[in-house]
């Protein structure tokens, strides 16, 4: 049941496969969102074990973004994890870690509660479809009549996806069509939201920035952005066909995530297919505020 909404400053960090984010709270409303881009997921294709670089990049940037949210009043800092925690033989070894340098109990979230939380973040509390594409997994939820009827998480992101084809279009295209078949059986319950797809995470914010042509990556003008099928297919291959030198120098575009964008959007157009979605829409909100708000923050 949702807390009642906390008064005052408050803040939740997302430690994602990609990137860590700080989400700062004040009075239920959001007053900004930053990331760190530290790749706890490298590897993770390979081995079921996170690296020891990647841990402690990782670590050092909750412990920052602990203190920064505390130095601008913070009461209470939330933190959670993601896929590459949860599926790491050595997970325990990282929550050890990240308490020794924050404090922080870190906070690991199953598959099926990230598609929910996702989905409340994303959607609030209106019907609808979201798609989270993120370093390590990727989850769809749909709600009908107020109820979640579908959740699923498969592990595949875009970390994943380039540890095991790299930038190569044809290997990215093979292992996303076939990957796409764990999510078919979302059909059946898209139709009740009349295929309304919303897609949230680092990959789709960026695509969308893209498609809204900014030249400063801002939240608000990026939610509600629509891009089709076939924009995604040509991104898919404009992105996986230029340097990943030539790609950094885009607008909005995280130089650590100049060398994923292109797998993240031909991840996502064979979702896209396999659905028989013919567009999605993007949204800037998404598990940080789900989280936030199961919290009682928002």
């Amino acid at each position: 049941m949702k807390n009642e909404t906390f008064r005052g400053k408050s803040a939740v960090i997302d430690v994602g496969s990609n990137s860590v984010r700080l989400m700062l709270v004040a009075d239920g409303k959001v007053l900004y969102k930053t990331l760190d881009t530290t790749r706890l997921g490298d590897g993770i294709a390979f081995s079921p074990r996170l690296k020891e670089e990647a841990q402690e990049r990782t670590a050092n940037a909750i412990a920052a973004f602990k203190n920064r949210a505390e130095a601008e009043g913070a009461a209470i800092v939330y933190a959670y994890a993601t896929a590459a925690v949860r599926e790491a033989e050595n997970k325990d070894e990282f929550l050890r870690l990240v308490k020794e340098k924050s404090g922080i109990d870190l906070s690991v979230l199953s598959g099926e509660e990230e598609a929910a939380l996702g989905m409340s973040g994303a959607l609030h509390s209106a019907d609808g479809a979201t798609l989270d594409v993120g370093g390590a997994s990727t989850e769809i939820a749909v709600r009908h009549a107020g109820k979640i009827v579908y959740k699923k998480s498969v592990p595949l992101g875009v970390v994943r996806l380039k540890d095991l084809c790299g930038r190569d279009l044809r290997k990215i295209g093979g292992l996303c069509e076939r990957e796409a078949e764990e999510f078919r059986d979302a059909k059946d319950f898209l139709r009740f939201v009349c295929g309304n797809m919303t897609a949230i995470g680092g990959t789709a914010t960026t695509l969308g920035a893209m498609k809204a042509d900014l030249k400063e990556y801002d939240g608000k003008k990026v939610t509600g952005t629509k891009i089709t099928a076939v924009e995604m297919k040509i991104y898919a291959e404009k992105l996986l066909t230029l340097p990943v030198c030539e790609i950094e120098k885009f607008p909005c575009m995280p130089k650590k995530r100049a060398d994923v964008i292109g797998g993240g959007a031909a991840w996502i157009e064979a979702l896209m297919r396999t659905l028989s979605l013919s567009e999605i829409t993007v949204s800037d909100e998404d598990n940080l505020e789900g989280y936030a708000r199961e919290k009682g923050l928002l």
